[in-house]
């Protein structure tokens, strides 16, 4: 059975600035959470904490009811990747990071990570300071995904790669999840790109949660308005909007919050279609609007 999180009133504070505030969450493990926030909300802060590379200032993280920080049990159950890969030193040889990443990490899969960097066209015997920022980011995640740990975070890992090479890493991060229901946080900018794999979303806002949801239940709270402009004008008035768009007659227009049924039918009386909001649209709207 895959661990949940346990996270208590976990504080971090960097001399006098407090990076994270009373952070409280319990995640029951097997799923995959998106972790969303604006730049500085504390997301790395908070993976660090729970990978348990950094002692809390205050509260606690827990894997599976046990502590994490100073913990090998259960620090060698949990796997961080970070931006550009953070797997080894430049110098570093390919197979030596792998032997590594073996000797550490109990459920490693020696036979996914070669088919892993045939799938990723990574060299071998190259040194990771001779790889492209793209390939370390895909480096970073071969290993993450050969881990095979019970809890496996990626803090945009996906920098530098490209648009192939990261739908190539979603499709490899959600056919091991089916394969073996493991848990994974995913940390990243690229909202809508990358929201289709997640099962439950959170959002750190200065370095408090602000919101932790089910990804449909998150959407729910938006709906896209499309049809004749001057219509989709009236009907929105007095809606919040979060953005609009435009394509001749036609203009399609994202609110916030749920229509009741009287104005569902009123919308389908004129023609109008209905549809879900993009997940970056309220992201941006519940942290403060366009900076």
């Amino acid at each position: 059975m895959t661990p949940s999180i346990q996270i208590s009133d976990l504080q971090v504070r960097y001399g006098d600035t407090v990076a994270l505030h009373d952070i409280a969450l319990d995640l029951p493990g097997g799923k995959i959470y998106g972790l969303l926030g604006r730049n500085g909300a504390g997301k790395t802060t908070l993976l660090s904490a729970v990978a348990g590379f950094r002692k809390p200032s205050a509260g606690s993280v827990r894997l599976g009811g046990e502590p994490v920080f100073e913990n090998p049990r259960n620090t060698t159950r949990i796997c961080l990747i970070t931006e550009g890969g953070g797997v080894g030193d430049s110098t570093d040889n390919l197979r030596d990071v792998l032997d590594m990443a073996r000797m550490l990490r109990p459920g490693w899969d020696d036979k996914y990570a070669e088919e892993l960097l045939e799938r990723f066209a990574l060299p071998r015997k190259k040194s990771l300071g001779a790889l492209s920022r793209g390939q370390r980011s895909a480096f970073g995640v071969v290993v993450g995904l050969a881990s095979r740990a019970p809890l496996t975070m990626f803090d945009e890992a996906h920098l530098g790669m490209d648009a192939p090479t990261r739908r190539l890493f979603l499709d490899e991060l959600l056919r091991d999840y089916v394969a073996t229901q493991r848990t994974f946080v995913i940390s990243t900018h690229l909202i809508e790109e990358q929201s289709p794999v997640f099962e439950r979303v959170l959002i750190l806002h200065e370095g408090r949660v602000m919101l932790h949801e089910e990804l449909d239940e998150l959407r729910s709270r938006g709906v896209s308005v499309t049809g004749p402009s001057a219509v989709v004008d009236d009907f929105v008035f007095g809606l919040t909007v979060l953005g609009e768009e435009r394509l001749g007659p036609t203009k399609r227009v994202m609110v916030y919050g749920t229509l009741a049924e009287d104005s569902v039918r009123a919308a389908r009386t004129h023609g109008l279609e209905l549809g879900p909001v993009a997940l970056q649209d309220l992201f941006i709207h519940l942290t403060g609007g366009v900076a």
